[in-house]
């Protein structure tokens, strides 16, 4: 078997598993959305996950001052909001009007979920000591939606560079997890 060499700047392409979400934040009452790929489930209970947003993004600043935001979990059908979201800046731009996304209140959290989207989880963030260093904040799901009625719930996958996997078959193998 004869391997090549690969770049390191495209490895996250590589281990990227988790779905294309949509983050939403609210400061000073003013509602955000961010496009992110870079996070990871890190305990099951209460549920926590990892992320990554960069310290240029309108969003870390509102994320920092607020603690709290909402991962909202799009499926193929808002492919082009995703990316167009993504490719945007909410500094001068009313994301939710310029893409005809829907906000709806939270329960737990000032941050508005997106209606379109499968899932929402509304998080607070419990953990910022990875943020100086590595934007690494940990939050915590308060709180999670889906939408019973959807059948078809194929996520996005970024691979790098505008290129996106879909989620595909899926298949059950013998676990003795629960």
């Amino acid at each position: 078997m004869a391997k090549k060499s690969y770049p390191l700047s495209k490895v996250y392409g590589l281990l990227e598993p988790g779905p294309v979400v949509m983050v939403t934040t609210a400061r000073k009452g003013q509602p955000n959305i961010m496009t992110m790929s870079w996070l990871t489930m890190m305990e099951f209970e209460p549920p926590l996950v990892g992320c990554v947003i960069s310290g240029r993004n309108y969003s870390f600043d509102a994320l920092l001052a607020t603690r709290e935001c909402v991962i909202n979990i799009p499926t193929l059908e808002l492919a082009k909001q995703v990316v167009a979201v993504g490719n945007s800046s909410g500094r001068k731009t009313d994301k939710f009007t310029k893409f005809g996304l829907t906000p709806v209140a939270a329960a737990q959290v000032k941050a508005p979920l997106i209606a379109e989207c499968y899932a929402n989880l509304e998080c607070k963030v419990v953990d910022t000591r990875l943020v100086n260093k590595y934007n690494f904040f940990v939050l915590e799901v308060l709180k999670a939606w889906i939408d019973p009625a959807r059948k078809d719930l194929r996520t996005l996958h970024h691979r790098g560079r505008g290129v996106f996997a879909v989620d595909g078959e899926t298949i059950r193998l013998p676990s003795k997890m629960k």
